[in-house]
């Protein structure tokens, strides 16, 4: 796990993604000196390794949510979970493992498999700039993406802000329950990002292992982390083909949300109103609520969802779903019992 923990001990905060950035380049210079490294404007890093027709490809975002690291910053590995401690302050720091894991993944996949892509984000964290600001064209000849950007062990993301991000023919190629994990509905990332964007193959997002997000209480358990990265190798061993896919927004009619790719096979999810809405609203919607969760992480869940509701002109009980779904994501605000031991 000595990668691993080489990428937690980076401190890399939105917008200063710099070390992390050579730290990656100079790694694959070392381990993978095959593998062909480019990077945009914006900051983003391309790789690419093998001469194929088609590639699996793997993204993740390299900022953190957490503030720099202090000088005496430490990991430590206790009963099988990883956190970070300062032991001048004697309190836990995060370890940005939001989205170092996925980092750590798409490595070691890069170093393993002959022929792959990877894509490194800056900017997640505040809006996915980077993957807003990516090349497509890196994507055209990919069979599909796949990002390891979530809390816990077993959510597999096929939805996010209600918009559907991959076939039913990717999913069930995955068979994704042998390895523990279950189809789920997930919130803004990068994978959502380039499929509004236009990305033509099917994509998903999957837990990998780490909790208590965006907090200092953050920490990962290591099993979780191993078994996505088994789920993530046996995709890219097995789901072999190219997936299409193809963005179709999702709207809102009064008796429910419609579309030709409906996430579960049904007309909608229930009456609510008279008026059309599409997912950039709840997109709009899904980032005004972590921008305030993270500013007031106490604020009353009623209360919020009237502020973005207003402010959006999306529908009260969808916002309300996204509310509680986010408060989830900040949860260690309120956890006591820390990881490590006294």
């Amino acid at each position: 796990m000595d990668l691993l923990k080489k990428l937690y001990m980076i401190s890399s905060p939105s917008r200063k993604e710099k070390k992390m950035r050579k730290f990656i380049k100079d790694w694959v210079a070392r381990n993978v000196p095959d593998a062909i490294v480019e990077q945009d404007s914006a900051g983003n890093v391309y790789l690419t390794r093998g001469k194929s027709d088609t590639y699996p490809c793997i993204v993740a975002h390299m900022d953190q949510v957490q503030d720099p690291h202090e000088h005496d910053f430490r990991v430590y590995t206790v009963e099988g979970k990883v956190f970070g401690f300062s032991p001048v302050a004697m309190e836990q720091r995060g370890l940005g493992a939001d989205d170092k894991n996925g980092i750590w993944v798409a490595l070691k996949c890069l170093k393993k498999y002959k022929v792959m892509k990877c894509c490194f984000f800056v900017g997640e964290e505040i809006g996915c700039i980077g993957s807003d600001a990516a090349d497509m064209s890196f994507f055209d000849d990919c069979r599909w993406v796949v990002q390891c950007d979530r809390k816990g062990g077993k959510d597999l993301i096929v939805e996010a802000g209600m918009e559907r991000l991959c076939s039913d023919e990717f999913y069930e190629a995955i068979h994704c329950e042998q390895f523990g994990y279950a189809k789920a509905s997930g919130l803004m990332t990068d994978v959502m990002t380039l499929k509004e964007r236009g990305l033509k193959v099917s994509c998903i997002n999957m837990s990998c292992g780490y909790y208590a997000p965006h907090t200092e209480k953050e920490y990962t358990v290591l099993s979780e982390l191993q078994n996505c990265l088994k789920l993530v190798e046996n995709i890219v061993e097995h789901v072999t083909d190219v997936y299409p896919h193809e963005r179709v927004d999702s709207m809102y009619d009064g008796y429910g949300f419609y579309g030709k790719d409906d996430l579960y096979g049904y007309g909608g999810y229930g009456s609510y109103g008279g008026y059309a809405q599409s997912s950039h609203a709840l997109t709009e919607a899904q980032e005004l609520i972590y921008e305030y969760l993270w500013n007031e992480p106490d604020i009353p869940t009623e209360e919020l969802v009237d502020m973005v509701s207003d402010w959006t002109g999306a529908s009260s009980w969808k916002v309300r779903e996204l509310v509680e779904a986010a408060k989830l994501d900040f949860e260690g605000y309120t956890e006591t019992q820390e990881v490590y031991p006294t």
